[in-house]
C-alpha cells in the first residue's frame, strides 16, 4: 500500500541493515527514529523524577508522563486517564489483575475460564491463583482450525465462573478471536472479562468500550514503542475494587509506623520511580502509528498474512498449524520432518528472521502435537517481496535436507 511504502526509512536498523527480512514482529518490534530520538530527548533534555519535585525540571516531567497516559486512553478509547495503569509490560498486568483484582474474590470452587491457545502469560497466574486457592481453570477448546466455536465458548461458562481471561489475537497461531460477542456474552451474567492484546494493538482499531471488556492489556514493545512499558486498562468499577499489590513511595497519601493511607488509582499501582523514559517512548510510538489509519495497518498486515498462506501452501510437505477463517498477520507452520529450530538456522544465513519454538505456548503445541512451530509474523514495514525471499529460502532448506 502506498502509505507504507517507504516506511522502512523511519527505522534505523534497516539502514544498518538493508537486506534484513524482519518477520518476528509477534516477539518484538522495531523501533522509528522519533521513538529513540523521544527516550533520548528525555535523558538529554528532561530528566527528572515525577510526581515529588517542585522544580521546573520535575513539574514538566510529571506533566509530560501525565499527558501520554491520556494519549494513552484516546488510543484505545477509553472514558478516562484514571483507567490506565502503567505496568512492566502485558505480563506484569496480567499478573496485577490476577494478584490485585481476583485473589480476593476466588474461592474454592470457582472456575477460572481461558482458552486453550492462551500464551504462558495468559495461563500461568490464573493457573497459580486457581491452585492456591482451590478453584479450577477451564479451558475453553479449539476447533481443528484453532477456532474457539461461540456454542462451545457458551457451554464452557457456568454459575461458578468467576473470571475470564482471553487473547484477542493468538501469538501463534494468528487467530483473531470474536472477544467483542465474548464479552457481552460474559456481561450477560456478570462476568468480568480480560483481554490479552499483546497482539492486537499494533495491527486492530481498540475501542475498550465497544469491547465492554473489564480489563485490557497490552505492551510498549510491541507497537515500535520501548521495552519493559506496559498498559492495564480497567474499568473504573474494577479499579476501585483492586488492591495496591506493591507498596513504597509515590503509590501513598500519608505514612505512620502504625498505619499508611493510600493514593487513588492509578498511582497507588505504581509504586517507586516508574519507567519514565519508557512512558515517553510509549507516547511517541503512539504518535507514529496515529498518522496511519488503523484499518488501512489492519487491512495490510491481514493481505501479508493472506499472501503468506497461499504462497507458503505451494511448497510441498509444508504444513500451516492453525488455518481459522478470521487472521492477522501471524503464520506458524513445520516444513515436513525437518526441525524448527533446523529451518530457523538456515533461514537466518539468508537474512531472514523468524522464531522458533514453543511460542509461549507449549499446552497448544500439545494439542497440535508438535513440539515447535517455525513463525513469521508480520507488520507494516514488511513486505510481499520479503514473502517471495522466504519461500525461495524455504525450498532451498528442503531441498538441502532432500
Amino acid at each position: 500500500m502506498p502509505a507504507f511504502e517507504n516506511i522502512k526509512d523511519a527505522f534505523p536498523i534497516f539502514t544498518k541493515y538493508p537486506n534484513l527480512a524482519y518477520l518476528d514482529n509477534a516477539s518484538t518490534t522495531q523501533k522509528p527514529q522519533q521513538v529513540i530520538d523521544r527516550i533520548s530527548d528525555f535523558y538529554k533534555n528532561e530528566n527528572a523524577n515525577i510526581h515529588r519535585g517542585i522544580y521546573d525540571l520535575s513539574m514538566n516531567a510529571s506533566n509530560e508522563y501525565e499527558a501520554v497516559r491520556a494519549k494513552v486512553a484516546k488510543f484505545i478509547g477509553a472514558a478516562s486517564p484514571k483507567n490506565i495503569i502503567y505496568t512492566k509490560g502485558t505480563t506484569d498486568a496480567i499478573n496485577l489483575v490476577a494478584q490485585s483484582y481476583l485473589e480476593n474474590r476466588l474461592s474454592k470452587g470457582d472456575e477460572v475460564l481461558i482458552s486453550a491457545m492462551e500464551h504462558h502469560a495468559n495461563l500461568i497466574p490464573w493457573q497459580q491463583l486457581c491452585q492456591k486457592k482451590g478453584a479450577t481453570l477451564k479451558v475453553i477448546p479449539i476447533n481443528n482450525d484453532g477456532e474457539i466455536l461461540l456454542h462451545e465458548f457458551k457451554e464452557a461458562i457456568s454459575l461458578q465462573t468467576k473470571f475470564m481471561a482471553i487473547t484477542h489475537i493468538s501469538n501463534t497461531l494468528g487467530t483473531i478471536n470474536k472477544v467483542r460477542r465474548m464479552c457481552h456474552m460474559a456481561k450477560e451474567i456478570g462476568i468480568p472479562v480480560l483481554i490479552d492484546g499483546a497482539q492486537s494493538i499494533a495491527h486492530l482499531p481498540i475501542d475498550v468500550q465497544d469491547l465492554d471488556c473489564d480489563f485490557f492489556v497490552f505492551s510498549g514493545h510491541k507497537i515500535f514503542g520501548p521495552t519493559g512499558i506496559g498498559v492495564l486498562y480497567a474499568k473504573e468499577y474494577v479499579i476501585k475494587k483492586m488492591k495496591p499489590n506493591q507498596f513504597g513511595g509515590g503509590s501513598i497519601k500519608n505514612v505512620a509506623f502504625e498505619q499508611t493511607t493510600f493514593s487513588e488509582a492509578p498511582s497507588v499501582f505504581e509504586s517507586g520511580t516508574p519507567n519514565i523514559a519508557g512512558v515517553m517512548g510509549l507516547g511517541a510510538a503512539i504518535d507514529f502509528i496515529a498518522q496511519f489509519d488503523k484499518n488501512e495497518i489492519a487491512d495490510y498486515v491481514h493481505e501479508l498474512g493472506r499472501y503468506a498462506r497461499i504462497q507458503l501452501a505451494t511448497i510441498e510437505g509444508l504444513k500451516i498449524i492453525g488455518t481459522a477463517e478470521n487472521y492477522s498477520g501471524i503464520v506458524s507452520f513445520n516444513l515436513g520432518t525437518i526441525h524448527a529450530h533446523d529451518v530457523a538456522t538456515f533461514l537466518n544465513e539468508e537474512n531472514i528472521a523468524v522464531r522458533a519454538g514453543h511460542h509461549c505456548t507449549q499446552p497448544l503445541m500439545d494439542i497440535f502435537e508438535v513440539p515447535a512451530t517455525v513463525r513469521v509474523s508480520f507488520t507494516i514495514y514488511n513486505t510481499k517481496k520479503e514473502i517471495d525471499r522466504l519461500v525461495v529460502a524455504l525450498k532451498k532448506i528442503k531441498q538441502f535436507f532432500e
